[in-house]
């Protein structure tokens, strides 16, 4: 197998398995009420309240929260419906560099921008909507570690061009 081929082979399973993790998340945010629900029983199932009270208190009154706004105000979670759509259209917008990396690198740059975002994102509006700390920290980890695979097919892809740039300036200079 040639360098090329196989950076290309490297590049699309590390962009399949971002695009699926972040469709995974994406599709989390449709079934929010139910899953805060699953969740709190699962924590207390396992003794979470003795072991992480700040932890399940927290989850507690988020899961009250979305219940209540479920029973009386159901057109907030629209919101979340959104923030699930968008997930998934971005990761239909990584196809173009599964097809062609070098020509759509910018698709990549573009997450990892947005990667990047997330950071002052969750620590200007965290405090603001009275979320805890320890939770804005575990926001900005979904931009710490969605970079790291966008990082890598970035280098990936750049080395690629190298290789795809090679033979067009060979043939330029004969």
């Amino acid at each position: 197998m040639s360098d090329r081929v196989a950076l290309l082979k490297g590049i699309r399973v590390w962009l399949v398995s971002f695009v699926v993790c972040l469709a995974l998340s994406g599709a989390t945010a449709f079934p929010l009420v139910h899953e805060l629900r699953w969740t709190e029983d699962v924590l207390r199932s396992l003794s979470v309240p003795e072991h992480l009270p700040a932890l399940m208190a927290w989850i507690t009154h988020v899961r009250e929260g979305l219940d209540t706004a479920d029973a009386e105000y159901p057109f907030v979670l629209y919101g979340t419906d959104w923030l699930a759509f968008a997930h998934l259209v971005i990761a239909v917008a990584f196809y173009g560099p599964y097809r062609d990396p070098v020509r759509n690198i910018w698709v990549v740059e573009f997450a990892m921008i947005a990667c990047v975002g997330i950071i002052p994102l969750a620590l200007i509006c965290g405090p603001i909507r009275g979320i805890p700390f320890w939770w804005t920290v575990i926001d900005m980890s979904f931009g710490v570690f969605g970079i790291v695979p966008l990082y890598v097919v970035r280098k990936k892809i750049k080395r690629l061009e190298t290789l795809t740039a090679a033979p067009v300036r060979a043939a330029v200079v004969r």
